[in-house]
């Protein structure tokens, strides 16, 4: 049973029912996409010359000017950043932003990869909707950033009419190694008390997915990246022993889009 079809623009705190009814609360769109993942602003193409202080990056432009964009990125992103390369941002044509642009995607070794962490959540959200992601079918509604645990939101709540409630955490991961991907990129204690959250909810009776989705195509599995962060790998194995569940996904990510691809094998 899929739920409700809707823009890319989905709210946080919402809930979305079959049949499309929908009560909201706080507000989080993503200005400038649509159903699909597609790009509706404006985007210009670059060269990639330097990301730095972790949410700032200098790309040239085809007429040969610099410019500096946002990047929405906390993680290191290991082995995404080589100097020259082709890079895509979207211009959010609003003059009140101290950055006009935003930086999108990156070309690595001929992929595409996206690395706005800002929209794996929303596209999770989506594709769970839309009826495509198998193993989180069959629920009657879908909310979004509900507050649970230790001052923290779930990514997605998806409950019955019966009362069964689903939690999924998604992270958003674009390390790669050889064809694996892996997660984190950098030491995430968060990350770990997200795990440990889960594990709660299972304790209480509820259902809890760790959802991976990998930010790039060019990957057939996953697995925990133990050489960065061997505390979260130990975590992350713990806690599925005691009935958290995993998936993974990878992405089709081209300059004006952005979609879910396949369910990828985890190595634990």
């Amino acid at each position: 049973m899929a739920l409700s079809t809707r823009s890319l623009s989905l709210r946080m705190g919402s809930e979305i029912l079959v049949g499309g009814a929908r009560s909201s609360n706080a507000h989080f769109d993503l200005p400038g996409y649509n159903a699909g993942m597609r790009i509706d602003l404006p985007v210009v193409t670059g060269r990639l010359l330097r990301r730095y202080k972790r949410f700032l990056a200098d790309v040239e432009l085809s007429d040969g000017s610099v410019v500096t964009a946002h990047c929405p990125n906390t993680g290191s992103l290991m082995g995404c950043t080589p100097e020259g390369a082709r890079a895509v941002l979207r211009d959010s044509q609003n003059p009140k932003r101290k950055l006009l642009y935003t930086l999108q995607t990156i070309e690595v070794d001929g992929t595409w990869v996206n690395v706005d962490t800002g929209l794996p959540n929303t596209l999770v959200a989506e594709s769970i909707a839309d009826g495509l992601v198998p193993e989180l079918a069959g629920y009657d509604s879908l909310r979004r950033e509900v507050k649970y645990g230790k001052s923290s939101r779930i990514d997605v709540l998806l409950e019955r009419e019966t009362g069964e409630r689903c939690y999924v955490e998604v992270k958003s991961t674009t390390l790669v190694v050889g064809d694996v991907a892996r997660f984190p990129d950098a030491v995430t204690e968060r990350g770990r008390k997200h795990l440990e959250e889960l594990r709660q909810m299972v304790r209480e009776g509820h259902r809890a997915v760790m959802f991976f989705c990998v930010s790039r195509g060019d990957v057939t599995a996953f697995a925990p990246a133990d050489e960065i962060d061997p505390a979260y790998g130990a975590t992350l194995r713990a806690v599925l022993a005691d009935g958290v569940e995993a998936v993974a996904y990878s992405t089709r990510v081209t300059p004006d889009r952005f979609e879910l691809g396949e369910r990828l094998e985890i190595r634990i």
